[in-house]
């Protein structure tokens, strides 16, 4: 299977779990997330991009000065997302898109957000390198995710879920996006990671011009 025809696939698993996605992540942001969302959306300033914007769990969370910009490539949870921006009374530009090519010249937003879906982008590495490009010198990536875990009987336990999880909807649990800053120069000024290293955020600093 060549890329197109997996990130068509994935887009149209993501377009069926998304009538369901919140009940779902509900009960992750309960156990495990705890207030991450908040953590991380709180430090967004000036032009914001939020990157694989789902239905719009975060838009409660931006600081009411935030310019946000939202994309996501599934284009049903892209309308659970509008319904909910115009619910909360958030203005969000909201867009169709792929987080492995943004579609944005360099340097166009001050923050870049990503929230539990690095884990299920096909291409990380490359998806990280997007966020990098488009933030303007100085500006601020704030990452969180569930990550492999910091004791060895949790990572074996998340490779054997992997097993069913990345054929199926392609979501990973052994990635860890703090791994890939340094190629980029990024500097982590904020970090925390819990629930036995399984949760990790972050705020990382792009180098200014």
């Amino acid at each position: 299977m060549n890329d197109t025809d997996r990130d068509a696939r994935l887009r149209r698993y993501w377009d069926k779990q998304s009538d369901s996605y919140d009940r779902q992540m509900a009960f992750f942001d309960r156990r495990f997330f705890g207030e991450s969302r908040s953590w991380v959306c709180g430090q967004a300033r000036g032009d914001t991009l939020e990157v694989a914007i789902g239905t719009g769990r975060n838009l409660r969370f931006y600081p009411d000065d935030a310019r946000l910009t939202g994309i996501e490539w599934s284009p049903a949870m892209l309308a659970i997302a509008r319904r909910q921006a115009s619910a909360l009374g958030v203005q969000v530009d909201l867009r169709e898109g792929d987080a492995q090519a943004l579609d944005f010249p360099d340097g166009s937003f001050d923050t870049v957000v990503c929230t539990f879906s690095l884990c299920a982008i096909p291409d990380d590495r490359r998806a990280i390198a997007e966020m990098v490009r488009v933030l303007r010198p100085g500006g601020l990536l704030l990452l969180a995710d569930h990550v492999a875990a910091s004791i060895w009987p949790v990572r074996v336990l998340q490779r054997l879920v992997e097993l069913v999880t990345v054929p199926m909807g392609g979501e990973h649990f052994l990635r860890r996006p703090i791994l890939r800053l340094p190629e980029h120069g990024l500097t982590v000024e904020r970090h925390d990671r819990f629930k036995l290293g399984f949760v990790e955020r972050l705020a990382a600093r792009k180098p200014a011009a």
